[in-house]
């Protein structure tokens, strides 16, 4: 029934993707809650998700009686509610007018502050692409004893890339992290310049996270999607390098692992667009090369994505656990145990295409099978009613909750010296 059902909406909605995903920022969105209650309606979420150009799926488990979030175009909406309504799903609309576009006036408004301010507080407001790089080239002056910063390579429209090295004396175990490979998921890129400001600006307070342990942060992967995004449609997901028909790539499905399989799509205008081939994006590039550049040294390899509380781990292409998932399941668990006690917030746990859904060609994945980093986690941080866009009196608490949890989970690495 519900894979019938699937086939026929798909055949309404897939006749131009290029006036769906990728269309301007204004057009008419309705965002709904969808609680699967049985097997049958999870899998027709599932396929929705990965078949259908039309919606925009926000949060999908493979949970019953938990929450999809599910973004409509307003064209879409009537045949979206009359099938619900057809196999009895139960369902409700979170936010009946989502929009896309970016509040001109108000970024006006912040820039002009940052300027008068001559300071970048990063857990009150989300920051530009050039004051992030503002930010962390302001370390690496004012602390060029402990922190590096390196250009790594530039996004497919020539923005530089930088990585944050913060090391005491001589080379030893690092943690490699990243953040915002997914443009519209601002919460990343926060989180790293707060783990950057916490072991920099205090480390006298984090010293037990600099003894004998090397921080590369590459705070900001996807820099055109994020200026795009925060400048012209918030709900923009991919990269910005154009093809035939539509524009960008999802960045953690182009890695060269399985790529190109489930939860990757083969149309360029879905979200989930695998790419023309492995490594076809520049910033995609720029991620593998450190990944692999580092091995040696890198113990553990950390992605910030949002949002949903979640800590993952491989595999993402299938439901299977690698060998080595009982260390990385204890890292995990130290990290949530530490925001539970602390901040009484809870984390889900397990293997990527367990808890959510297979999805090919992740970093993770990669970072594990072929740069045989032995741990590789996937952090999803908190959102809100406002979805990938937690309110900025948010910020604060987010990222605060985020680094005791990195923290955690850096000491319990270095503690089963894997």
């Amino acid at each position: 029934m519900f894979r019938f059902a699937f086939l026929l909406f798909y055949a309404t909605i897939s006749i131009d993707m290029a006036t769906t995903i990728s269309a301007a920022c204004d057009r008419a969105l309705k965002l709904y809650g969808v609680v699967p209650k049985s097997e049958g309606q999870l899998q027709y979420l599932a396929s929705l998700s990965a078949y259908n150009e039309s919606l925009d799926f926000w949060l999908l488990t493979t949970n019953l009686n938990e929450e999809a979030h599910v973004l409509v175009p307003a064209e879409h909406d009537t045949q979206f509610r009359n099938d619900l309504v057809k196999y009895h799903f139960k369902y409700f609309v979170k936010n009946p007018n989502i929009s896309g576009c970016a509040d001109i006036n108000q970024r006006s408004e912040r820039k002009a502050q940052y300027r008068a301010q001559e300071s970048l507080d990063f857990t009150k407001r989300y920051l530009s692409y050039s004051d992030i790089n503002r930010y962390i080239e302001y370390l690496g002056r004012k602390y060029a004893d402990l922190v590096t910063v390196t250009n790594v390579g530039k996004s497919y429209e020539g923005r530089t890339l930088k990585t944050v090295t913060i090391a005491k004396g001589q080379p030893s175990t690092a943690i490699l992290i990243d953040a915002g490979i997914h443009a519209r998921e601002w919460i990343a890129p926060a989180t790293a310049l707060y783990v950057i400001n916490r072991l920099v600006q205090h480390a006298n307070e984090n010293r037990d996270l600099l003894n004998n342990l090397t921080w590369i942060i590459l705070p900001l992967v996807n820099p055109d999607g994020y200026e795009y995004s925060l400048k012209t449609n918030k709900l923009w997901r991919k990269t910005r390098q154009p093809f035939r028909r539509c524009v960008g790539t999802d960045g953690n499905r182009n890695f060269n692992f399985h790529w190109g399989e489930k939860g990757a799509s083969k149309y360029e205008c879905v979200n989930t667009f695998a790419g023309s081939r492995p490594f076809s994006e520049p910033e995609t590039q720029v991620v593998r090369d450190l990944l692999l550049t580092n091995n040696e040294s890198v113990k553990f390899y950390l992605s910030l994505h949002s949002y949903g509380r979640m800590l993952l781990y491989p595999w993402g292409y299938k439901k299977d656990l690698p060998r080595q998932w009982r260390n990385m399941d204890n890292v995990a668990r130290a990290g949530a145990s530490a925001m539970q006690r602390v901040h009484r917030v809870d984390y889900r746990i397990g293997g990527a295409a367990t808890v959510l859904y297979e999805a090919a060609g992740a970093s993770d994945d990669y970072a594990l099978a072929v740069a045989r980093i032995p741990i590789a986690i996937t952090m999803e941080l908190p959102g809100d009613e406002n979805g990938f866009h937690p309110a900025e009196s948010k910020i604060g608490r987010f990222v605060e909750e985020a680094f005791t949890g990195i923290r955690a989970m850096a000491l319990k690495m270095v503690q089963m010296q894997v």
